[in-house]
């Protein structure tokens, strides 16, 4: 026989447990996880003190629960971002400790040197003490006066791979993340997103 519990502070269980309130039932939100391809000149906010636009605008008129993003992209940069109301599981990827490999395509304004490439992997320590390294930095492709790289981090602070950069009096001309584990942003259009399927969910858990 179901027993009828009112403590306030009693733990509740969403999968054993029924909620009601003033008689009508309440539910477990439905778990979502989404992808977006964050366009550039979008901040990774809900709402902006200044006003400017967010990447929430992607999502308008989609019936979506509340959702937050999973980790940041700055204003100027592009590319995978990902979107859930599983506050644990994005607690998981954003941990430092989950060494979690982000891949980007990064344009700087010089060529690239191989003395570059080194430096960005030896890492350097900002004047404020922060240490900024690149698990790994691969030439793409280079052009007269530029090259493209692909840098993969495992651990991300803010603004990591253009602070890095500037200590090497390099400048980023374009950023875009491409990958987060295993998971790639593919052919997903400049600010259009889909939902990640379980066997995705599933992958960046491991």
């Amino acid at each position: 026989m179901a027993s009828v519990c009112v403590e306030i502070n009693r733990r509740v269980d969403l999968e054993r447990d029924q909620l009601s309130v003033n008689g009508q039932s309440v539910a477990a939100e439905k778990k979502v996880y989404l992808m977006l391809n964050k366009p550039r000149g979008l901040i990774t906010s809900a709402q902006d003190e200044k006003n400017r636009d967010t990447v929430f605008s992607c999502f308008t008129g989609a019936t979506l629960p509340h959702i937050g993003p999973v980790g940041r992209l700055d204003k100027a940069s592009e590319g995978l971002l990902l979107f859930t109301n599983d506050t644990q599981w994005a607690a998981r990827l954003t941990d430092p400790a989950s060494h979690l490999d982000k891949i980007y395509h990064v344009q700087i304004d010089s060529l690239a040197t191989p003395a570059l490439i080194a430096a960005m992997q030896a890492g350097v320590i900002m004047d404020d003490g922060t240490p900024l390294k690149a698990k790994r930095v691969t030439l793409l492709r280079s052009g007269e006066k530029n090259a493209w790289l692909e840098v993969v981090l495992d651990e991300g602070k803010n603004r990591h791979i253009r602070r890095l950069l500037e200590a090497n009096q390099i400048n980023t001309l374009r950023l875009m993340r491409v990958a987060i584990g295993g998971l790639l942003l593919g052919e997903l259009a400049k600010g259009e997103w889909r939902e990640l399927s379980a066997a995705e969910v599933a992958g960046l858990k491991a």
